[in-house]
This record gives C-alpha cells, sequence and structure tokens, in this order.
C-alpha cells in the first residue's frame, strides 16, 4: 500500500471515529450535551483534529442523521419487499418504520429533531422523504385499486404520514404516562381505518 492510499485510509477512519464516538455520546449523555470537546476526548484528538473533518458540531450532526435515513431506507423496503397487495404493505411500512423509532431512539430524536433543533436544515437527501413517498404509492394504488379518486392521494398520504410521526413523536417524549401499548394499538387502529376510508 503507497503512503497516499494509508493516509487516506487513516483519514477515513478517524472520520468514522468521529461520529462513532458522537453517536456513542449521545447515547448516554444525550444529543444536547453533545459537544465537539466532548468528541475529541473520546477518540483521544485534540479538538481542531476533528474541525479538520467536520465544520461544527451540526456537520456531525447532519452526516449521523443521513446515516439514520439510510438505515430507515432499507429497514421500509425490506418491509415492503415481504407483501404484494398494497394493503398489506402499508401496514408493514408503518410498522416497519415505528420498529425503527423505538429501537433506534437516538437516531430518530436527530432525524426529527424531537426534544432539539432537527440538524441539516434545507440540506434535502432522497432517503428524507423516503417513508412518506412509500406511503403515497401505497395510498395511491389501493385508491386506483377501489376506484376512488387518486387526486386524494397525497393530501392522505400526507394525513397518516403526520399521525405515525405524531404518536410516536408523543410516545418519546412523554412516555412515563403512556402505556405502550396503547400507542400501537392506536397506530394499528388508525392504519386499518385509513385503509378502509381510501
Amino acid at each position: 500500500m503507497g503512503v497516499h492510499e494509508r493516509r487516506q485510509r487513516e483519514k477515513e477512519s478517524i472520520r468514522a471515529n468521529i461520529l462513532d464516538a458522537a453517536f456513542s455520546l449521545a447515547k448516554t449523555d444525550g444529543w444536547a450535551s453533545l459537544s465537539i470537546r466532548k468528541i475529541a476526548d473520546a477518540i483521544e484528538y485534540s479538538a481542531p483534529v476533528v474541525y479538520d473533518y467536520f465544520e461544527n458540531k451540526e456537520a456531525i450532526l447532519f452526516e449521523i442523521s443521513l446515516n439514520g435515513f439510510h438505515k430507515l431506507h432499507i429497514e421500509l423496503l425490506k418491509a415492503q419487499k415481504k407483501h404484494d397487495t398494497p394493503e398489506e404493505q402499508l401496514v408493514a411500512i408503518v410498522d416497519a418504520y415505528w420498529n425503527f423509532a423505538f429501537k433506534n431512539k437516538e437516531y430518530y430524536q436527530l432525524m426529527f429533531g424531537l426534544g432539539m433543533q432537527c440538524s441539516g436544515k434545507g440540506l434535502m437527501k432522497e432517503e428524507f422523504s423516503s417513508f412518506q413517498d412509500l406511503l403515497y404509492d401505497c395510498t395511491y394504488d389501493i385508491i386506483v385499486k377501489k376506484g376512488s379518486n387518486p387526486d386524494n392521494a397525497c393530501h392522505s398520504s400526507h394525513a397518516l404520514f403526520s399521525a405515525v410521526h405524531g404518536l410516536i413523536s408523543i410516545m418519546m417524549m412523554r412516555n412515563d404516562d403512556i402505556p405502550s401499548t396503547m400507542n400501537k394499538t392506536t397506530l394499528d387502529e388508525t392504519v386499518a381505518a385509513y385503509i378502509k376510508s381510501l
């Protein structure tokens, strides 16, 4: 391996370590307490080294949120591919989204700015709208199948996204006084009523 390749690999390793350390610190202490200084201490480098790789803390948060959206996108596609009808696909996609949110709380909170400022405002990537796009596709297919007006697909799918995201947000921000089974039951009933209403 040449000197250039070795340096490039070392740079990639340090960059990955910065992201891993930031995510690990957030899991322990929360996103709000994350700082460049803490990340530098965790990887045993000085703060200026971190700034060599990322302009600021927000750039680190944005990169981690991208990883989260990519992971979510993969889970949603996996769920969709397991089913044939748009109704089954819709239920599976919503369930996969719900499960991702609670298995990956730190990612979800960062991705959607729960209890903090959302990172990467204005920097949209394809994966950001993956859930909404899949909801729309299933909704459109169900509407066409039922012979209803497909012009309503956009509005309807946005309403469902809002309901699902709202339930997750309530659950994450107020988990002490709301039983988890109640919210999941509410979610299942909402999706069933939604499909019936199309």
